[in-house]
């Protein structure tokens, strides 16, 4: 065998949640295998601090680590540390960007996904997207007076309320914020957060982080997927704010101004580029960049955070090979976590989920959903090898999700938005302004969907009700009602 060559009976590719939480679990289930990680970053993330909170509900955190420790956590682990140039599935082997070839039996791809930046040609469109991106942002953020964010998703959530000491523009292209997480109503609760002054952060992380001064020679897992600092690591997980000072140039904030309904028509460095003269409520300011929305609005900033979403990571492994993708680019995968390849499986953000879903369940590109998906592909692999029946795993029953929005403590359950639901259903809700948000989805009497905003505690008890798909037609007037402790009326 050449020098360059190497075979393990499992490789797993990328050093996010899915990849270090299924080489665990391989690690874990075959102690004297070889298994190796492939990952360009000189860093893992890790679960740290798991909780679980109920059935379905898990919480922890996620650390950066250097990937020695992985290795002297578990020894049979190879860390691999360059990205992948190309995948032949016929062969079973991968070529690595340094010039490797790594042999496997079994593979699982967890590649992640990358930004799906609004322009790739442009220097004052940030994307931000892992560790390194984030440092970036910051670094620029420090002498930015105002900045503006398009998209509104988790990401966007996060930044516009972090951010301090600059002027935000948000552009959303729905009717209210965080369309994907909620409806009006909660984004109608959320928005007096963005409004009121919040007290300067202290850049105090709350568990280890390891940082690096620049990438390594290979660029990142998705460097060949994308271009750009923005493709070289994994994603960011839960808090990933909490370790760094996201303020910009002004001694006090500026406030965050949202654009409604809106997208980018286009970008311009000077106001000389317009085609037409702007119109009167249009920036004259020296900016480095303009913007022009669809609303006929043009804005003018420092820097603009592309926060649209994601593109799933597939572009190093579909040349030659016969991946069957989904509509929206990921690696389809059975419910065994398993591609149209042979003995190729993949997890996290790069796959689709195609088998048939429960009726309460969806797939989001989440980090909780990264942890689930990496751990049961490592199990189903485990259990190919090892001849084994398996059934797809209670976690995709229900789908559920615990995180933090301006703030408030914030819990989604099955349809929480009513997805796929159409016009039969019907909805409770339950506000106290400044401090909770409570919904319920019921279908045919039966809860089907909530979400939480502020110490509820309803959380379980919800949880209970959607799996046990219990008849609520007699209980709905006082289902909500705050002078009954719910908890103890369906214990």
């Amino acid at each position: 065998m050449a020098v360059n060559s190497m075979h393990f009976k499992f490789v797993v590719v990328g050093g996010g949640i899915a990849g270090v939480t299924c080489v665990e679990q391989l690690s874990s289930e075959f102690p004297s295998a070889d298994v190796a990680l492939i990952t360009a970053a000189s860093h893992i993330k890790a679960v740290a601090n798991f909780k679980k909170v109920s059935h379905t509900l898990e919480e922890f955190d996620v650390e950066e680590r250097p990937s020695s420790t992985l290795q002297e956590k578990f020894p049979n682990i190879t860390v691999i540390q360059s990205a992948v140039r190309s995948l032949c599935t016929d062969t079973h082997t991968l070529q690595t960007e340094d010039g490797r070839s790594v042999g496997y039996k079994k593979l699982c791809i967890c590649s992640g996904a990358r930004p799906k930046l609004l322009t790739q040609d442009q220097p004052n469109v940030l994307g931000v997207r892992d560790t390194d991106s984030v440092q970036e942002f910051q670094k620029r953020l420090s002498s930015a007076k105002r900045i503006l964010v398009v998209g509104n998703g988790g990401i966007a959530l996060e930044l516009v309320f972090e951010v301090g000491g600059c002027e935000v523009v948000w552009a959303v292209k729905d009717k209210a914020i965080g369309n994907t997480f909620f409806d009006a109503g909660a984004a109608q609760f959320l928005i007096p957060s963005l409004e009121a002054q919040r007290p300067a952060r202290a850049a105090v992380c709350k568990r280890a982080r390891y940082t690096t001064e620049e990438a390594p020679d290979g660029g990142g897992d998705q460097r060949r997927a994308g271009s750009g600092p923005t493709d070289t690591g994994s994603a960011l997980g839960p808090d990933w704010h909490e370790g760094f000072l996201l303020r910009g140039a002004e001694e006090s904030s500026q406030g965050v101004r949202v654009e409604y309904e809106c997208e980018v028509q286009e970008i311009f460095t000077s106001l000389d580029h317009l085609r037409s003269p702007p119109p009167p409520e249009s920036d004259y300011g020296c900016w480095p960049v303009y913007v022009q929305l669809t609303n006929e609005k043009i804005v003018g900033c420092d820097f603009i955070v592309s926060a649209t979403g994601v593109v799933p990571n597939t572009d190093a492994f579909l040349l030659g090979n016969n991946f069957a993708l989904a509509g929206d680019g990921g690696l389809r995968v059975d419910d065994h976590m398993r591609t149209s390849e042979p003995d190729v499986y993949a997890a996290g953000d790069v796959c689709s989920a195609c088998w048939e879903p429960s009726p309460l369940w969806q797939q989001m590109r989440l980090w909780t959903q990264a942890r689930q998906m990496g751990w049961f592909a490592g199990r189903s692999m485990a259990a190919n090898v090892l001849t084994q029946p398996i059934e797809l795993d209670f976690c995709f029953e229900l789908f559920s999700h615990i995180t933090k929005f301006f703030n408030y403590k914030v819990v989604i359950l099955g349809k929480f938005n009513a997805q796929g639901l159409g016009v039969d259903h019907e909805l409770l809700v339950r506000c106290t302004k400044g401090q909770e948000y409570v919904k319920v989805v019921l279908r045919g009497g039966k809860m089907v969907g909530a979400v939480l905003i502020g110490e509820t505690d309803l959380e379980e008890t919800f949880e209970n009700l959607i799996l046990n798909q219990m008849d609520l037609t007699p209980y709905k007037d006082e289902l909500l009602n705050p002078n009954i402790d719910i908890e103890d009326y369906f214990d």
